[in-house]
């Protein structure tokens, strides 16, 4: 496997993994999702948020825009205050832009070759030196997006397991790889 190849795959899993996240989450009500925990971002709907701006504004850098927001992602500010952003309010509208989001990753990493993987790309940052434009090569980003997706995952699942979810989502590369070999031999 080459290196393009390995983090295609990458994203792959982290794809999958949301989507199981997002389909455990499902039959919760929205109080359930803000329940407060004193891990990831204090909650289950803005440790979702936090994933979902995440790849948005990574993907947003990885294709030149150095300073993009996602909607959601400064639940402090009011809806509309910056560039018509407005925050999303409910999971089944997270679940529609995480969707739209997942094919517009999927196409980006279609065109991805190991020439790229050196280059240097520039975000803003949002966290820790806020405001300060950094260059980072494209393939550390792109690990750090799914390295990012895999911790705030394990804490999701936590809260989960705390709220008492009695069948926790599949979010681990191996049982992937399982699936689809049972999905080929049938």
């Amino acid at each position: 496997m080459n290196s393009v190849s390995l983090l295609q795959r990458l994203h792959q899993h982290r794809i999958w993994a949301n989507e199981n996240l997002l389909a455990a989450c499902q039959p919760m009500s929205m109080e359930e999702l803000l329940r407060q925990f004193e891990i990831g971002q204090g909650s289950i709907w803005r440790s979702l948020l936090h994933m979902y701006a995440a790849e948005f504004v990574w993907l947003a850098a990885l294709l030149g825009e150095v300073d993009a927001v996602a909607p959601g992602d400064r639940p402090n500010r009011l809806p509309g205050n910056q560039e018509g952003e407005s925050p999303i309010t409910a999971l089944d509208e997270l679940v529609r832009q995480w969707r739209t989001l997942r094919e517009r990753w999927n196409a980006y990493l279609s065109t991805l070759d190991p020439e790229s993987l050196d280059d240097i790309v520039y975000r803003k940052s949002s966290s820790s030196f806020a405001c300060k434009t950094f260059g980072s090569r494209r393939s550390d980003i792109l690990l750090h997006v799914c390295t990012h997706a895999h911790y705030t995952t394990a804490q999701v699942v936590n809260m989960l397991r705390q709220s008492k979810i009695t069948v926790l989502p599949e979010v681990m590369l191996i049982t992937l790889a399982r699936q689809e070999t049972i999905e080929k031999l049938e």
